[in-house]
């Protein structure tokens, strides 16, 4: 049965990207994310929350009753903010808007439908209001064990489109950006503060940790090469409010080349090591990976 969370999580979450694009920058032409400072790779936050909320539509499938996603491609977010008030029998006065217990019933009502609102919030008020929401869940920028090398690929076509260009000499189709190889690192924060205002329970952590594991199977392309999880480490503290500062815990974690290994191409270039020695009272680590 679905419980309120009890305890406060931390977790590090490796992935990795070989032959492919793994978050492109639109204001880049689209090419790899990097830090122009040491060219380590970047993926942002929300290209990891939305391969989550995709799985979550396959794992839940047809808006299943409290797993729905409010935000996705096409959807018109003030109507179902609008859905919610109705369901709720409210009668909104045009001139006053909304009442402050309108706003908190429905703010209620978006958290219990919508699986990405109580996870990781929401921002409802740019139409009716019903208020915002600060998600439990929060995942920092991911960056690269290593720089990375993005590369700028050409490609050709064998058809063309119209007749006149069947003679043309130039047969360029279009670019591809890609990077060779980058293993990523994320962090993680789960509040279980948080949590109980929005009503993340441990079904939904469990669905969270299991989109980690088995998102990127789901969201393949030609585009973003071969992408896989490789390690998810979580640190359970024994209250609430924890137990340990979290980058202590992080610093645990400790990710570089094997020796001899000049370029990584491979997870396997790597030695990971997690000193799991004396833990600070109330931690316990988990590998989900």
């Amino acid at each position: 049965m679905s419980q309120p969370l009890i305890a406060r999580y931390d977790f590090v979450y490796l992935f990795d990207c070989k032959d492919g694009n793994p978050n492109g920058d639109p204001d880049a032409a689209n090419s790899p994310r990097v830090d122009p400072q040491d060219m380590h790779g970047l993926v942002s936050d929300v290209c990891l929350k939305r391969k989550i909320r995709n799985f979550v539509q396959i794992a839940k499938p047809g808006g299943t009753e409290g797993y729905d996603i409010f935000i996705q491609q096409s959807a018109v977010l003030n109507e179902r903010i609008q859905k919610a008030h109705d369901d709720l029998g409210h009668k909104i006065d045009a001139k006053k808007g909304t009442t402050r217990d309108q706003v908190s019933t429905a703010r209620a009502k978006m958290c219990a439908r919508y699986f990405d609102v109580r996870t990781f919030g929401a921002v409802m008020s740019t139409g009716v209001n019903a208020g915002q929401v600060r998600g439990p869940v929060q995942l920092s920028f991911s960056r690269s064990i290593d720089p990375v090398l993005p590369l700028d690929v050409s490609i050709t076509r064998m058809a063309v489109a119209e007749a006149k260009d069947a003679e043309s000499p130039n047969q360029t189709m279009g670019r591809k950006n890609l990077i060779p190889y980058g293993l990523y690192r994320c962090h993680g924060f789960i509040s279980a503060n948080l949590a109980n205002e929005t009503g993340f329970t441990t079904d939904d952590l469990e669905l969270f940790w299991q989109a980690l594991a088995m998102m990127f199977d789901h969201d393949r392309s030609a585009s973003r090469g071969t992408m896989a999880p490789q390690a998810l480490l979580v640190f359970e503290h024994a209250t609430p409010l924890g137990n340990a500062p979290a980058h202590k815990l992080f610093e645990r974690v400790k990710i570089s080349a094997k020796p001899g290994v000049t370029v990584a191409r491979d997870f396997a270039d790597y030695a990971l090591s997690i000193d799991e020695a004396n833990l600070p009272a109330g931690i316990k680590l988990h590998r989900k990976l």
